[in-house]
């Protein structure tokens, strides 16, 4: 049988899965690899964009760290707490007997003691603690909101990598079952020679075993495919079933590694994050010095406390204006320590930031390479392809003729085998390396993409809870 590599190595198919999540036979089908040409996918296939869209718009883990971010969002009221008043309101009632006896008397009274009261406290000043508690609070939102974009960045990547798999491995699946197609089509031609004496018994052996051998590699390719339609659905929130031409991000990237690493260093998340990490530890070094520094505050209450019997009713009514001056002189050496110990975590967080860089430069410097290998191997395979099939087709007639041995018919089909998967599986890196790059330098995103998806705007929660002063309802109405 004659193989038609052409449209094998391009052929990736559409995946369908039965209800018991197992790829049948028929369910592979053609759907095609980028490979640097205009490919249209079917009308009713799934886009790449539109599956990353399904990633961003629903993946759990990803709305995980959404929420987290809400949470992180109330620790400026929380802050801003301290410079608002507290009020509390204090009641109060029982009842006394009175029983007293003397000589020639004897008197009982009940009594109803009850009181009602309101107290106001004001900060005046509290050493700028509520000052510098409210501006780390934002700096730990503004670095939360880096951390969320990396978490976008790495959910994208992870989804653009699991789209490829399912195609890579689609096509793996069928090179190894038009492997089987052809070796089986062998046997018989050579167990037909064998009946007529052209080849010995040896040969026919041979031939079984590479038959054999092919259905082993076929189970690992079917096996493969499973995982990676496990991990698509993990990720993106559904089987696939029709997948279009997977499109690379190249024209997103810089034009030179040189711009990358610039790009990456300026507007990676992670770099920024770690930035507004040391934001957050130095305003803490004056959260803990402002312990040291003097607090004015003021109260006022209002009270009025009922006295009633049987025979007689009272009512005092009482208010109070207080202000109150605290001046710490000795604490035992606490806040001394405690302001050493958060300079020296604010230390830490600067030297942090070089840490993150240095990683960040060599992910650009890594991924950047691993993209340009990729378009290498691209080329090697599809030269190696073309000419692995013209070694076959000689094989095959030089055999013929007896100039070539059953075994070296099989070794030339499985040679070529070999480089139709690296074909493969070059196309694939070439993509998923591209994704790598847009993420090493930190513009993978949903805008950069285009993705056809409602945004998550990180701001408006922070904007309709940062002034509330009262309420428990989130501002989605839980």
């Amino acid at each position: 049988m004659k193989t038609h590599a052409s449209v094998v190595y391009r052929e990736v198919g559409k995946v369908n899965v039965n209800s018991s999540g197992k790829t049948t036979r028929a369910a592979i089908v053609g759907c095609a690899l980028f490979i640097g040409t205009a490919l249209s996918a079917p009308a009713s296939a799934e886009t790449m964009s539109g599956a990353l869209a399904k990633a961003y718009a629903a993946n759990p883990s990803l709305n995980a760290q959404r929420a987290a971010q809400r949470a992180t969002d109330e620790n400026v009221p929380q802050a801003l707490s301290g410079w608002r008043p507290t009020v509390n309101a204090t009641g109060s009632t029982s009842i006394n007997r009175l029983d007293a006896r003397v000589p020639g008397r004897h008197e009982t009274q009940t009594l109803y003691p009850s009181s009602m009261g309101v107290q106001i406290d004001q900060t005046i000043f509290d050493g700028n603690r509520t000052r510098n508690s409210v501006r780390a609070a934002e700096s730990q939102v503004l670095g939360g909101r880096e951390q969320l974009r990396n978490t976008e960045q790495s959910l994208l990547l992870n989804s653009a990598s699991a789209y490829m798999n399912v195609l890579r491995d689609t096509a793996v699946l069928n090179l190894q079952r038009n492997n089987v197609e052809v070796l089986e089509e062998q046997l018989r031609q050579t167990q037909d020679r064998f009946s007529v004496g052209e080849v010995t018994r040896t040969d026919v052996a041979q031939s079984e075993a590479q038959l054999a051998s092919s259905h082993a590699q076929e189970s690992v390719a079917e096996a493969n495919l499973r995982s990676s339609i496990a991990t698509y659905r993990q990720l993106i929130g559904e089987t696939p079933r029709k997948l279009g031409p997977g499109v690379a991000a190249e024209k997103f990237l810089p034009k030179t590694l040189e711009q990358g690493i610039r790009v990456g260093l300026a507007e990676h998340p992670a770099i920024i994050a770690a930035l507004h990490g040391v934001d957050v530890a130095e305003f803490q070094v004056k959260v803990a010095e402002s312990a040291l520094y003097p607090r004015l505050g003021i109260s006022a209450g209002v009270s009025r406390n009922f006295d009633s019997s049987s025979t007689r009713h009272s009512v005092i009514t009482s208010g109070s204006i207080v202000g109150q001056l605290q001046i710490p002189i000795y604490e035992g050496g606490l806040v001394y320590s405690q302001t050493r110990q958060a300079k020296e975590v604010a230390g830490q967080q600067r030297l942090q930031v070089d840490v993150v860089r240095d990683q960040v430069q060599q992910t650009v410097v890594s991924a950047w390479a691993n993209l340009e290998a990729s378009k290498q191997r691209i080329s090697a395979a599809q030269s190696a392809v073309g000419a692995n099939e013209i070694a076959l087709s000689g094989t095959r007639e030089e055999a013929k003729v007896g100039q070539r041995t059953t075994l070296d018919v099989l070794n030339a089909q499985q040679t070529l085998l070999s480089s139709r998967v690296s074909l493969v599986t070059a196309q694939r890196d070439r993509i998923v390396a591209s994704y790598e790059v847009l993420h090493s330098i930190g513009r993978l995103s949903a805008e950069t993409l285009g993705l056809k998806v409602a945004r998550y705007d990180s701001t408006q929660h922070f904007d309709q809870v940062k002034g509330k002063w009262i309420g428990t309802s989130t501002p989605d109405g839980r």
